[in-house]
């Protein structure tokens, strides 16, 4: 799609001056937060728990601004509407400094694969604990360089490993382990919330599976069934291989959680 409008402090404007001028120094460095809403047939999904988040994050990094959530709703809300009818990505953006900016643009999402679905994905490891797991903020410099080499290496994306040699999450997904019926996730506290993440173990409770929080070292990943991640654009996709490790197959209570998924976004 093309996009001819974009929202900026609740104002829509034209893409044209999407722009954030060079000397604003808190975008150089960094200080904001962003989020990224799925977007289908004029439906933002999960809004509220995307700007929930929003606001967390911005409290975590301790960014300062007058907008409230209301006010981005709304501002959500009004672009929508000016795209009409369409499948794509939104993105808030919201930056610090003496005069807090938000921006609302609209962007085309990239989607996997069809054959990751069906096979699962190729990750690898790096070592690199984010100083802020609750917090999506700009400061993406560590978590883009892992995406780069999984990139280079043929590989979906890379699994961020902390000091104690266990996986935390991707750069850009939430990461789960499962055996039978029960998923395994690293503990909450060290990771970020994802929105996707938080629909997905709702879906996954609601079909009889449980959860357990625990380190997941890296050497013992081929003690469970199989592996997954989940994001806004990518759904669940499952884990075929981390670094040399391998799962042979796709566990079938994994396929059922992905089934079961899809067709819990289809009716809302």
């Amino acid at each position: 799609m093309t996009f001819k409008y974009f929202s900026k402090n609740g104002e829509l404007l034209p893409i044209e001056e999407a722009v954030v001028p060079l000397s604003n120094i808190e975008y150089q460095y960094g200080f904001g937060v962003y989020e990224t809403i799925r977007v289908a047939n004029g439906i933002p999904y999960f809004l509220s728990d995307h700007l929930e988040r929003l606001e967390e994050s911005a409290k975590i990094i301790g960014l300062e601004h007058p907008f409230t959530s209301t006010t981005i709703y709304g501002s959500v809300e009004k672009l929508v509407e000016k795209i009409g009818v369409g499948t794509y990505n939104l993105k808030i953006l919201l930056i610090g400094g003496r005069e807090p900016s938000l921006f609302v643009l609209s962007l085309n999402p990239h989607f996997p694969d069809k054959k990751l679905y069906r096979d699962g994905a190729s990750f690898i490891t790096h070592h690199y604990e984010r100083p802020f797991p609750h917090a999506k903020c700009l400061n993406m410099l560590q978590s883009y360089l892992a995406y780069k080499k999984a990139r280079e290496a043929g590989c979906y994306d890379a699994l961020l490993v902390n000091s104690r040699n266990c996986i935390t999450e991707g750069t850009r997904t939430n990461f789960f382990c499962l055996k039978d019926k029960t998923l395994y996730s690293p503990p909450e506290n060290e990771i970020l919330l994802g929105v996707t993440r938080k629909v997905v173990l709702q879906v996954a409770q609601e079909n009889g599976f449980v959860l357990e929080e625990r380190d997941i070292h890296v050497v013992d990943l081929q003690t469970f069934d199989g592996a997954f991640v989940t994001s806004t654009s990518s759904k669940i996709i499952p884990v075929h291989s981390v670094d040399t490790s391998t799962f042979p197959a796709l566990p079938s209570t994994l396929r059922t959680l992905m089934e079961r998924f899809d067709t819990f976004l289809s009716r809302n």
